[in-house]
């Protein structure tokens, strides 16, 4: 007899004889499911998964990368730890970098206000009331240059929340670092750059697919001959979990996004193996533990393949899925903000034993307001003690081998897979967004799961049970209203004294190289070099690409 038939006739034997009887005196509890609204099975034995372990696991840092995309993971140095940050002007935002970096975080992470996000100058009219609220306001490169003051470009790796503008940040950064005497072969970091998910799930977009993808290339062209330690595009899953999705639904979208980028470069000429090896990912940690440690798991497994089944990718950092993780802020309550500190406890440790290489913890009030000082410290902290005081770090994907974790890997790369295939029946990820079938399927997931918590099958503690009377909560973080007036006025003083001439010339030869097919991104970076606005800028592109319109889906 084989040893599955053994333990096959093993747990028939217990069922019969052991839990049986125990269910008619103890039944448990209902609603016992997964983020997909999938049954999670009483137990997990070694019936549960095909164990095939150099083809599905393998050692850390090789194919497929499973385990972990370095051979020693922690044990050789943590993640790099970012706090998002950024609100109000750049001199707030400045000192709260610095702030940060002396309490220990190891790499800067900057949230830009809407109006930077969507391209338009704090004069605009369309930026009325949103300057310097969810983010920073950064008008041109002066802003970046305050931003950045004695904060030295070559010591520290810096992410951006960036997408439709992207091209346009990045030149100012890689301007910045030139001012420091820090040449662009030398600056690390990442700009988000993912439009994709901003047509699915987040909104910040300003111009149609088609262009959006050329700007994209161009700055893996650009970076791959200029930027070599830049990641040149974060794909991210985090708003599509954040829309609702579920965990297998996450990972698909993102890395069917990710297939669509890589068509799209190979597409204009670029080799995978140029490229590849600067893509990085962003993905959500939730509450469900060891869904979360198997999604991590799968997702490396799938992207693996990807790159060298359908790409031909050679190049083992080609085939590694390098990402950055941030705790799920569709998760923290306004109702008994404190318990968010122990949710994000449970995210990071997720994140940290699937194997993430940069994390992000969200603090306690930020469904409230932007996190105060006190509340990003703890957040800071939370990974800090994970870090150097759980244990977890001193083995490399500790949690392998366990028969719910295999199963759940092998479940949910099952499941990304299948959605993969449909979207590339549809004609790519393009197709299926223009077609909306990416955003029905999130919508509905969104609507199952808001429908589990208003019906009580899904416990929210603190919301729809455990729930107690509050004071309103006080100290939240509050930014001055006044914020607008100065950044309009500090944007009037520098247009006042550039060279306006410069500005106008380098914005027509843009506009020029627009309605070819010339890289755009070494006149991007003339242009912030003499000053001209991400509202000029963006403007003359928006000109010549034109804007993208919802599509609605009901």
């Amino acid at each position: 007899m084989s040893n599955k038939e053994s333990i096959k006739k093993e747990a028939e034997k217990w069922e019969k004889e052991t839990l049986t009887p125990f269910l008619a005196k103890a039944p448990e509890r209902e609603n016992l499911k997964d983020s997909s609204g999938e049954d999670v099975n009483r137990l997990y034995t070694p019936l549960d998964y095909e164990e095939n372990y150099n083809e599905k696991l393998n050692f850390p840092g090789q194919f497929p990368f499973t385990r972990g995309v370095y051979p020693t993971m922690y044990r050789g140095r943590f993640w790099t730890m970012r706090q998002y940050a950024g609100f109000g002007t750049a001199e707030e935002s400045n000192e709260r970098y610095k702030y940060l970096l002396k309490q220990g975080q190891t790499g800067l992470s900057v949230a830009f206000d809407l109006p930077t996000q969507i391209g338009y100058d704090s004069d605009d009219p369309v930026s009325e009331g949103e300057v310097g609220k969810v983010g920073v306001a950064i008008d041109t490169l002066d802003d970046m240059e305050i931003l950045f003051k004695d904060i030295p470009l070559d010591k520290v790796s810096t992410s951006m929340t960036i997408n439709a503008t992207a091209s346009v940040l990045l030149a100012m950064y890689i301007a910045v670092a030139e001012k420091q005497g820090v040449t662009a072969d030398k600056i690390r970091g990442t700009i988000q750059n993912d439009i994709l998910k901003e047509y699915i799930a987040r909104g910040t977009y300003v111009f149609p697919p088609k262009p959006s993808m050329r700007l994209i290339t161009n700055i893996f062209e650009f970076c791959s001959q200029n930027v070599p330690k830049w990641n040149t595009i974060s794909i991210s899953g985090y708003h599509i979990r954040e829309a609702g999705s579920s965990a297998a639904q996450e990972v698909a979208f993102t890395l069917a996004d990710g297939i669509e980028y890589c068509k799209a470069a190979v597409d204009t000429g670029l080799d995978i193996d140029v490229f590849a090896g600067r893509l990085s990912f962003f993905f959500n940690a939730h509450n469900d533990l060891l869904e979360e440690v198997a999604k991590f798991r799968a997702a490396r497994r799938m992207w693996a393949k990807i790159m060298k089944e359908k790409f031909g990718a050679k190049k083992a950092k080609s085939m590694m899925l390098r990402f950055h993780t941030q705790t799920a802020g569709s998760t923290l309550t306004a109702q008994q903000p404190d318990n968010n500190i122990v949710r994000v406890a449970i995210q990071t440790l997720a994140a940290v034993l699937g194997g993430t290489q940069s994390l992000h913890t969200n603090s306690r009030d930020e469904a409230l307001a932007l996190p105060t000082e006190d509340s990003v410290r703890i957040a800071l902290r939370t990974q800090q003690i994970v870090a150097y005081e759980s244990g977890v770090t001193k083995t490399i994907d500790p949690l392998a081998g366990s028969y719910y974790i295999e199963a759940l890997t092998d479940k949910i790369e099952k499941e990304a897979f299948e959605y993969i295939d449909k979207i590339e029946k549809m004609g790519g990820m393009v197709a299926a967004i223009e077609g909306g079938f990416v955003q029905k399927e999130i919508q509905d997931s969104a609507y199952k799961y808001q429908m589990e918590i208003e019906k009580g099958d899904r416990i929210i503690v603190g919301v729809n049970k455990f729930q107690m009377e509050e004071p309103p909560v006080e100290g939240l973080l509050k930014v001055d209203m006044s914020i607008q007036n100065k950044q309009v006025e500090k944007l009037k003083k520098i247009k006042e004294s550039r060279d306006n001439v410069k500005v106008k010339s380098v914005l027509k030869k843009l506009e020029e190289e627009a309605k070819g097919n010339t890289n755009l991104m070494p006149t991007i970076l003339e242009a912030v070099k003499v000053y001209a606005s991400i509202g000029e800028i963006t403007n003359t592109l928006r000109g010549v690409f034109g804007e993208y319109k919802e599509h609605i889906v009901l």
